[in-house]
């Protein structure tokens, strides 16, 4: 019972470490990077298809992402979705060929992005510390329940804090890998 509420917290938490880095990868650095536009769903044939079942995405040079539609006719419906993003991108098309340019990041936007990536870190952060409460909670009823000793609670407990202390260090290194990559010119 104690190893399956452990378990259960240390899933919670790679599930909070896989949203941060889900999260990062949509915050956009200066350089293009095919995920940046892992968000972005068209309308194609009345349902919202992901960009990237759609058509081949690849990086052209540093700051240019070439989208190819697998189907002519969609063209202008990526272009508009990619249009409608919250990227701040603006794709100009060619032919079926969609060119997606990078803006480059001026020191305001870049700060902006640093925040924003500072309250994806708390969130996950959050996140890691209630899987850690909720599993806390379970051995004070298992102890309460007498189906295990408080000297087992202990241990667990202790066994649970090393795991979180894992976790909040790797949301830690995550989000210092971040910032750098953002600061980067």
């Amino acid at each position: 019972m104690v190893e399956e509420s452990q378990a259960k917290a240390k899933e919670r938490m790679e599930n909070a470490i896989e949203a941060l880095q889900v999260a990062f990868k949509k915050i956009r650095t200066g350089r293009a990077h095919p995920s940046i536009l892992d968000a972005i769903h068209v309308d194609y044939y009345g349902s919202a298809t992901p960009l990237s079942q759609l058509a081949n995405i690849s990086v052209e040079d540093a700051r240019m992402l070439s989208v190819t539609p697998w189907e002519a006719k969609i063209v202008p419906d990526v272009e508009k979705a990619i249009m409608k993003s919250d990227l701040g991108l603006n794709p100009s098309t060619a032919g079926n060929v969609i060119r997606v340019p990078m803006p480059m990041l001026t020191e305001e936007t870049r700060k902006g992005f640093i925040k924003q990536a500072k309250q994806e870190a708390e969130s996950a952060r959050v996140s890691i510390r209630n899987a850690r409460r909720d599993a806390n909670g379970e051995l004070k009823a298992l102890v309460k329940d007498k189906e295990i000793s408080e000297d087992d609670e202990r241990r667990a407990q202790d066994s649970i804090q090393k795991v979180t202390d894992t976790f909040i260090a790797e949301v830690e290194n995550l989000l210092k890998e971040k910032e750098q990559d953002l600061m980067e010119i």
